[in-house]
């Protein structure tokens, strides 16, 4: 007669166990650490931005237009214009496109198609922007000149992975029995996408395309290439080359002079606290709509 197994043996911990806890606690603090690393970098880099350039932040500085040279007494005000007028019509281009891109995923391709489809947006967002920027450069900028259009288009390719990505998951997080209860009542495939399943994923596709935005103020690469003024005043025209942050940036620092440098800084710290915050912003948006809908 064989002996009754004792329940508390297999309570006991083996050397098997005691190494695969270890493993998982040595695995667990090193995510942790990597994790803290990381915002402490993110925290370096504001506080060194903001002690470098949080002097020059006034709206003098926020309005005026730098003058030649050595840039002393001037401002942003030109660049802030453009990048906001590139942006725009940037979001304009990428929005429709970006939604009716993951519309088509989540409620009509094939798993095949739908497959093709994904990694070729994965592919785009992990493109290097200055490729992007060769490549309107190539079929706009050389037969038309540089313009804000030719910059936003390269932009609204940066922008559409981002919004297509985030507005598909957030397309296929609304519950099924909506579309079910629409199917039920004899609505049209294409009332219930319109009527019913994007009023409820509204909330995800407009925080998809303010996190696209946030991303595309800050790309300087499509921009040298695009949009390179050498005038410094304001200037609204979308078929001509306008002002840009990133590209002022680039141009404050190469003049080399102490002011210019220190207007750069200042203008590095107002990109960096304008993305974050809408960053930052965007995602609490979500999270209390989404609570309030109870998804």
């Amino acid at each position: 007669m064989s002996a009754i197994p004792d329940p508390a043996h297999a309570l006991t911990a083996s050397g098997n166990l005691r190494r695969r806890q270890a493993i998982s606690r040595g695995f667990v603090a090193a995510t942790v650490a990597a994790a803290g690393l990381a915002v402490a970098v993110l925290i370096m880099l504001v506080y060194y931005a903001a002690k470098q350039g949080i002097g020059q932040l006034s709206g003098h500085f926020l309005t005026a237009t730098l003058t030649p040279a050595d840039g002393v007494g001037g401002g942003i005000g030109p660049a802030l214009a453009g990048t906001a007028e590139m942006v725009l019509i940037a979001t304009m281009l990428a929005l429709p496109v970006g939604v009716l891109t993951a519309l088509y995923l989540a409620e009509f391709a094939s798993p095949r198609v739908g497959k093709v489809i994904q990694t070729g947006l994965e592919q785009m967002a992990g493109l290097p922007t200055i490729i992007v920027g060769m490549f309107i450069y190539g079929l706009v900028t050389v037969h038309f000149g540089q313009s804000a259009i030719a910059g936003a288009l390269a932009l609204s390719i940066v922008e559409v992975p981002l919004i297509s990505r985030a507005s598909l998951e957030s397309i296929r997080r609304v519950p099924g029995s909506l579309s079910e209860a629409a199917d039920a009542l004899g609505v049209s495939r294409w009332r219930t996408v319109v009527g019913v399943i994007l009023p409820t994923a509204s909330n995800g596709i407009v925080t998809a395309t303010i996190l696209a935005v946030a991303r595309a103020a800050g790309e300087t690469a499509p921009l040298l290439l695009n949009s390179n003024p050498s005038g410094l005043g304001y200037q609204f025209n979308p078929t001509q080359a306008v002002p840009n942050i990133p590209v002022e940036i680039l141009q404050l620092l190469n003049l080399g002079y102490t002011s210019t440098v220190a207007k750069a800084w200042g203008a590095a710290f107002l990109l960096i606290v304008v993305i974050l915050a809408i960053n930052i912003g965007a995602r609490v948006w979500l999270r209390r709509s989404e609570r309030k809908r109870g998804l």
